[in-house]
């Protein structure tokens, strides 16, 4: 097995990405320079645990959007896939495809983990909040899908 990705740090520059979202179109992290964004990282779309993160998130959304933090969800799921689990949640903000697990690995989101007796390498849940300068502002790993944006809530004063 390799090793877990490097985490990032409070402070740190976040790394820049470009990446499709359920349309097809490119969304960079760019698109988003001077605004606070939640960047949450979830192993697979339509999934018991990532169903109830990307719900939660949903049913927050404007809460965190008048508070001025935007939110993009990243799993490794193809396009198409994100656009079902998108349609059938009714989802309110992005998500993008990063099939490589490129940007997770660039996050610190990546790494090994076990589901009963399996051990495998996969996208680690966890959550970036990148500031209005593109630095980390804050970053969790390993996250529990239940109750993590009400935490996150919390300790961003919404």
């Amino acid at each position: 097995m390799a090793e877990n990705s490097a985490p990032l740090s409070v402070g740190q520059k976040a790394p820049e990405f470009s990446l499709r979202n359920a349309e097809g179109e490119t969304v960079s992290l760019s698109d988003y320079a001077g605004k606070n964004v939640i960047v949450y990282f979830y192993p697979k779309a339509a999934t018991p645990g990532c169903t109830t993160e990307a719900c939660d998130f949903r049913d927050n959304l404007n809460s965190l959007l008048g508070a001025g933090y935007s939110v993009l969800g990243i799993s490794p799921d193809e396009p198409e896939e994100l656009a079902s689990f998108s349609s059938d949640e009714s989802l309110n903000f992005p998500l993008l495809s990063d099939p490589d697990n490129a940007v997770a690995k660039a996050y610190g989101s990546y790494g090994e983990k076990t589901f009963g007796e399996k051990t495998f390498e996969g996208t680690l849940r966890s959550t970036a909040v990148v500031d209005t300068a593109g630095n980390i502002a804050q970053i969790e790993y390993c996250v529990d899908a239940k109750g993590h944006v009400s935490r996150l809530r919390k300790s961003l004063g919404v």
